[in-house]
């Protein structure tokens, strides 16, 4: 038996579960106020704040970090790496601390378990982070030369649920071929290869389907000549792609059930770009199908958009001729986390290190 205690940190929240193996013993989401968190220059600068309210938590839990075997974090933005558990080591702090890939609070989970699992001497570890990179070469290249395609998506939930529907089909992860879609407030679609994401768009940066706060693919020109219009800053022109974007973009609204009360009220126009949102997605898993030389044993609807029924039919319906589709609404990272932690202490998975 191992007891787990897993991190996640988010902008305004920081969510911890203890888990005994693969079951959860309790889960807490501590929330922090603006005003708590304005005091602070950097995401690093939160570190000592976050982990003080962790430790009062537990406290008040009367659950003791002398028993814990290891400390599993959120990963943050580090560079490309494969997927899997890695060890948290100071090359991978030192690249936390110092942000070159871009601020997010998630860049504490890591720092936040190592800090508290050192003094009691035990692992600390992240799995899978946004930053899984398992691209075929094929896939990375683009028609301008100074630009190459990245891989940033749901690498968490939608390795998580690779292993689950692999299960499921009573198989392992490494044996079959799926295409996993993650409906969030951002989208991204993966084609799973033997255990390999070998090619997934870019949720972050502009690519696949529009969503309900971002953009996704766009005709080129006519984004370039936007940009150069006068009309917009740099800053303005990113938040029309990332955060305002999408369903965002059309109805000042990222929650899709507003849009279903739109089109309950008679709103064509609402009709229309649901519509529209769930024809790219299913274009996009279309795509991935190709990827994997249409040869595809299951297609896998997750995130949290995955619990509107309607929504996942008119994906599914478009879809289902290419391989059966299972569903799995929400994204259980705490859960993720856990497992991910749990491989390498019960011997079935060596951690990774970071370099």
């Amino acid at each position: 038996m191992f007891l787990i205690l897993a991190i996640n940190p988010g902008s305004t929240s920081t969510k911890i579960s203890v888990f005994e193996d693969k079951k959860a013993l309790f889960t807490e989401t501590l929330r922090h106020s603006v005003s708590e968190l304005s005091q602070y220059k950097t995401i690093f600068e939160q570190l000592e704040f976050r982990e003080n309210a962790i430790l009062e938590m537990l406290h008040r839990k009367n659950f003791s970090m002398e028993k814990l075997n290891a400390i599993v974090g959120r990963g943050g933005l580090l560079k490309p790496i494969k997927s899997g558990t890695y060890i948290v080591n100071e090359r991978m702090i030192s690249d936390l601390k110092e942000a070159k890939r871009g601020e997010h609070a998630s860049n504490l989970g890591g720092i936040i378990a190592y800090e508290l699992a050192k003094n009691h001497g035990i692992p600390a570890f992240i799995v899978d982070p946004v930053v899984v990179d398992e691209l075929d070469d094929v896939a990375r290249i683009t028609g301008i030369p100074e630009i190459q395609k990245s891989s940033i998506f749901h690498a968490l939930n939608q390795k998580a649920i690779g292993r689950r529907l692999s299960s499921d089909l009573k198989k392992k992860y490494e044996d079959v071929n799926l295409i996993i879609a993650h409906l969030g407030g951002g989208i991204s679609v993966g084609a799973h290869r033997h255990g390999y994401v070998i090619d997934v768009n870019d949720a972050l940066n502009g690519e696949g389907p529009f969503s309900p706060e971002r953009a996704g693919g766009l005709p080129s020109l006519e984004l370039v000549r936007l940009c150069y219009s006068g009309k917009y800053t740099l800053e303005e022109m990113k938040k029309k792609i990332l955060g305002g974007g999408g369903l965002v973009a059309h109805f000042n609204t990222n929650d899709v059930k507003e849009v279903y009360r739109m089109i309950e009220n008679g709103n064509k126009s609402a009709e229309l770009i649901l519509d529209a949102m769930a024809y790219k997605t299913a274009k996009e898993i279309g795509a991935m199908a190709v990827a994997l030389n249409d040869k595809v044993d299951a297609i896998g609807i997750t995130g949290g958009i995955a619990y509107n029924e309607d929504f996942v039919k008119r994906i599914s319906s478009r879809v289902n001729f290419i391989a059966p589709v299972y569903v799995y609404p929400g994204e259980d990272e705490m859960q993720a986390l856990a497992e991910g932690a749990y491989r390498v202490l019960s011997g079935e998975e060596e951690a990774k290190v970071y370099e």
